[in-house]
C-alpha cells in the first residue's frame, strides 16, 4: 500500500480544505514540500471560493526538515529557495480568501505559509516561531518580510533574531493573528470562519486582494491606480447586481446567495 499523501486536499462545497498530515510532527520534508507545491499549483489553476489550511495531529508543524540543508548542493541552493518562495507567492495570488488555522505549535515553513495567507486564526495558547537562528540561517520562504508587513519591522527583527516562541494571543495583539478560538471547538470554529468567506462574494474578495497588493507594492497611490477598473469589473458581476437589488428591496440586512463566479 502506498504511503498516504502528506498534504490532503478536500472540498466542502465552495470551501477547499488543505490538510497537513505528515505525522508525527508535520515536518516539511522533501516529499511534503513537493506535494505542497503541486497542490498550490493545482489550486491556482482551479481556484476555489476560499481555501482553509489546517493540520492534523498534536502540532501544526515542527517546521522544515533540517536534513534538507545537507541534501542541497551549494550551486543549487538559490534555485531551491526561489522555488519555495514561488509557491508561497502562488498561494498569495489565489483570487480567493485564504485562511490558515493554527491550533498549536507552528514553526518555520508552516509559519511562513501562514503569513502568506490572507487571514490567520489560532488558539490563545498556540505557539509560533521563526527559529532558523538555531541553525545559523534566516527564514527563506518570505516569513521575515511578511511578518514585517503585519507587525512592523521592529517586531520582525525581534521574532527572527531571538528565535523565541510567541503565543497566539500575543500575535493577535500585534495584528498577526486575526481571530482567536477556544481549543475545544477550534477546528469547527476555523471551518465555519472560512466557510463564511467561501459563501461570500468571491470576486469582490479577489478585488480586495488586488487592491491591497497594489497598496503593499505602491502605497496608497499604487492602490488608487487599480481601484477604478476593479470597481468597474465588480459592477458587471451578477453577485453585485443581485446584492444591490436585494439591498434596495430589503435593506442592509438582506440575505443574498452569492455564486462567486459571475
Amino acid at each position: 500500500m502506498a504511503d498516504p499523501a502528506p498534504v490532503r486536499l478536500t472540498f466542502d462545497g465552495p470551501l477547499a480544505v488543505l490538510t497537513l498530515d505528515n505525522p508525527p510532527a508535520n515536518i516539511f520534508d522533501a516529499a511534503m514540500l513537493r506535494t505542497w507545491a503541486e497542490t498550490i499549483t493545482w489550486l491556482a489553476a482551479h481556484p476555489p471560493r476560499c481555501l482553509l489550511i489546517r493540520a492534523e495531529g498534536r502540532v501544526v508543524s515542527a517546521g522544515l526538515d533540517v536534513g534538507i540543508f545537507n541534501e542541497i548542493p551549494p550551486e543549487d541552493a538559490a534555485a531551491f529557495w526561489a522555488g519555495q518562495l514561488a509557491t508561497v507567492q502562488e498561494l498569495e495570488q489565489l483570487p480567493c480568501p485564504t485562511v490558515f488555522a493554527a491550533h498549536s505549535l507552528t514553526l518555520t515553513a508552516a509559519f511562513e505559509i501562514a503569513l502568506a495567507c490572507d487571514l490567520v486564526v489560532a488558539t490563545r495558547s498556540a505557539r509560533f516561531g521563526l527559529v532558523e537562528r538555531r541553525i545559523a540561517f534566516t527564514p527563506a520562504m518570505g516569513g521575515t518580510q511578511r511578518l514585517a508587513q503585519r507587525a512592523g519591522v521592529s517586531r520582525a527583527r525581534e521574532l527572527v533574531m531571538t528565535g523565541d516562541l510567541y503565543r497566539g494571543e500575543t500575535l493577535a495583539a500585534w495584528g498577526v493573528v486575526n481571530a482567536l478560538f477556544p481549543v475545544d471547538s477550534f477546528h469547527r470554529d476555523a471551518h465555519a470562519y472560512a466557510m463564511r468567506l467561501a459563501e461570500g462574494p468571491t470576486r469582490a474578495h479577489g478585488a480586495t486582494k488586488r487592491i491591497l497588493r497594489g497598496f503593499q507594492f505602491g502605497d496608497v497611490a499604487g492602490a488608487d491606480e487599480l481601484v477604478p477598473e476593479i470597481a468597474a469589473e465588480l459592477m458587471r458581476t451578477g453577485d453585485h447586481r443581485r446584492a444591490v437589488t436585494a439591498f434596495i428591496e430589503h435593506g442592509p440586512d438582506h440575505v443574498t446567495l452569492y455564486d462567486g463566479r459571475s
